[in-house]
């Protein structure tokens, strides 16, 4: 698998896609709130420690290439938007997620970081298709994939990280 995506940058009109890394472990273990996590299987973090934790992971799995774990930042700025990271590079089947922290939700940043991820996986991957699962009332979330002219492919339910029921919608996004 790939090696080199512990130091992938990717631009976009507005943002910075940035591997992770222990920078933001701070304003990741602030933003990543329980209001963010409420459609999601994440946990936020209860301590500090977690979130080191994850982010320590999170760049083992960019150097292995199982994984692409980025932060989203403004170009201009560098202000931390979220996170977002495409899952399962070895599948046939890659899987996205993402998050952007409330302040910064609204602007269209989660679309165009998803959009920005795409691209470069057209470019870099061989895959048979792209998937993106969304909680069914996350309409903000689901209106991502749809941009794309994904197809729902399957439903069902599940429990979040907050032990809050889901009912997840499972995307294919072609290439």
């Amino acid at each position: 698998m790939r090696s080199d995506l512990y130091t992938l940058v990717l631009d976009s009109e507005r943002l910075r896609l940035c591997p992770i890394g222990d920078a933001y472990i701070d304003l990741i273990y602030r933003e990543f709130t329980p209001e963010i996590a409420t459609y999601m299987y994440p946990r936020p973090a209860s301590q500090r420690a977690d979130t080191e934790a994850f982010v320590a992971a999170a760049q083992q799995e960019n150097r292995e290439g199982s994984n692409l774990n980025m932060v989203i930042t403004l170009r201009e700025t560098g202000e931390f938007l979220g996170c977002v990271g495409l899952h399962k590079l070895a599948d046939p089947r890659p899987e996205f997620g993402i998050w952007v922290k409330q302040s910064a939700q609204m602007h269209g940043y989660g679309r165009e970081a998803i959009h920005t991820l795409k691209r470069w996986a057209d470019d870099h991957l061989t895959y048979e298709y792209l998937i993106y699962p969304v909680d069914s009332r996350n309409i903000a979330s689901r209106k991502i994939p749809e941009s794309l002219g994904a197809a729902i492919i399957s439903q069902y339910d599940g429990t979040g990280g907050l032990g809050q029921d889901l009912t997840l919608i499972k995307y294919r996004i072609e290439r």
